[in-house]
């Protein structure tokens, strides 16, 4: 009976959460959903919770937008049948069983039919049945790059986002710019499609980012508008939560009861934690670069390393919007907790440099677009090792650096601020 109950919760979750589209976990409440929905649920039938919505009630809730409006995810997980009330599995009825099992195995077949119909197009032996690829790819912290990214991203140009409690890590895994080479970091280098170096005589896809198009040396204002507001929109896309989401009013802080719970935790379960957030947090990043005008264009060499030195980089700046200046606190496991919650960890002067870091960038008060075109700056530097095609690289981080002077003068903001800003770009923490 165990066994049938196992094999049974693996089919179901092979079919993705019914609310966000992301890898669901099995039945809950009712409905096949991921953890993120079922603790959404969960959390919205506690008490006498009152959602509302910013904007016409219409909100699309996927798996990049599920935090963005509660009353609308809350209106999804009950429109397709979520309930307190709902059977439990194990007491299915046949008719019900039935249904799930003819769900299970249609969607298997469209995956199946969608894999053969990838491998035909791409020239390779289709995997027989039984090994097709998670619908989830799984970025793991490791002590040898930032992230385990997959070799092929532009195979994941719909990937699902975020695996809420899935992570794979090593303690002390977290590393800024330790940049091995990527025949050097696991990937599989002969599955990568290696582009020549750039030929800025050529008439590539990418010229347009790498001389600008009225000869001169900085791009054209229309191309600078044109990549700020794209930034800028996929800031908004791909950010886990509203900024008046983050306002600390709407969380509690950390009580005295969940500090000494974090503090006894062993360290190797507090490092688990923090890898399974910190890895979240460095899905949206990959989205966002995804969404960036010219970053799919370089070549496949240059996307991984520039994701593995960067995307940590990315999530501290993001960290900002989560502070609270007030009480010294960040947003983490849903409630702002100061330093002493990380205790367990083992590093203290390395907590220590996060806060200050969050501190330090938070005082300058970036908007939401100033912190999404220096996140891309951030992302793209040229300096990173073992790039292919730097130059393609400097000439589009130039462009988004002119893209953030010109906001930032926009706003008006005094003369010394994008000093400031830039010194952020290098971080200092104690690794």
């Amino acid at each position: 009976m165990y066994l049938m109950i196992t094999a049974m919760k693996a089919q179901i979750e092979s079919i993705p959460c019914k609310i966000c589209g992301d890898k669901s976990s099995g039945i809950h409440y009712g409905v096949i959903t991921c953890e993120g929905c079922k603790g959404f649920f969960r959390r919205s039938q506690q008490g006498t919770v009152s959602y509302s919505c910013p904007r016409q009630k219409s909100c699309l809730i996927d798996r990049t937008s599920r935090n963005r409006c509660q009353h609308c995810r809350l209106q999804k997980c009950l429109a397709v049948g979520m309930s307190r009330d709902a059977v439990k599995f194990g007491r299915m009825s046949k008719k019900q069983r039935d249904s799930l099992f003819a769900e299970v195995q249609k969607h298997r077949q469209q995956q199946q039919e969608e894999k053969v119909g990838d491998d035909t197009e791409k020239g390779r032996e289709p995997q027989p049945p039984g090994e097709a690829e998670p619908l989830t790819p799984s970025y793991a912290l490791s002590t040898n790059g930032v992230t385990e990214l997959p070799d092929d991203l532009s195979g994941h140009v719909n990937c699902q986002t975020p695996v809420e409690g899935k992570a794979n890590s090593a303690i002390g895994g977290f590393y800024l710019d330790i940049q091995p080479s990527p025949d050097q970091s696991g990937l599989d280098m002969d599955g990568i499609k290696l582009e020549p170096v750039c030929d800025l005589s050529s008439d590539s896809g990418l010229d347009q980012y790498c001389c600008y198009s009225n000869g001169d040396s900085s791009p054209p204002d229309s191309d600078l508008e044109h990549l700020s507001e794209n930034i800028c929109k996929s800031q908004m896309e791909t950010c886990q939560y509203l900024r008046e989401e983050l306002q600390p009013s709407n969380w509690q802080t950390v009580l005295q009861t969940d500090l000494d719970a974090y503090q006894k935790k062993s360290q190797e379960d507090m490092w688990q934690l923090c890898a399974v957030k910190v890895t979240e947090a460095v899905q949206y990043v990959v989205e966002f670069a995804k969404r960036i005008d010219g970053f799919m264009e370089l070549c496949q060499n240059d996307q991984i390393v520039l994701l593995k030195a960067g995307s940590l980089e990315v999530v501290f700046v993001r960290m900002c919007r989560a502070y609270n200046s007030q009480n010294n606190t960040v947003f983490f496991d849903s409630k702002y907790a100061g330093p002493e919650v990380f205790k367990a960890l083992g590093c203290d002067d390395l907590i220590s440099s996060v806060f200050e870091f969050a501190k330090s960038l938070n005082s300058l008060q970036l908007s939401e677009d100033e912190i999404g075109l220096f996140s891309a700056y951030v992302l793209m530097s040229a300096d990173r090792s073992w790039l292919q095609e730097k130059t393609r690289v400097e000439k589009l981080q130039q462009k988004i650096k002119i893209a953030l002077q010109n906001l930032l003068q926009k706003n008006q903001r005094d003369e010394g601020i994008l000093a400031k800003v830039y010194i952020h770009s290098c971080l200092q923490l104690p690794l």
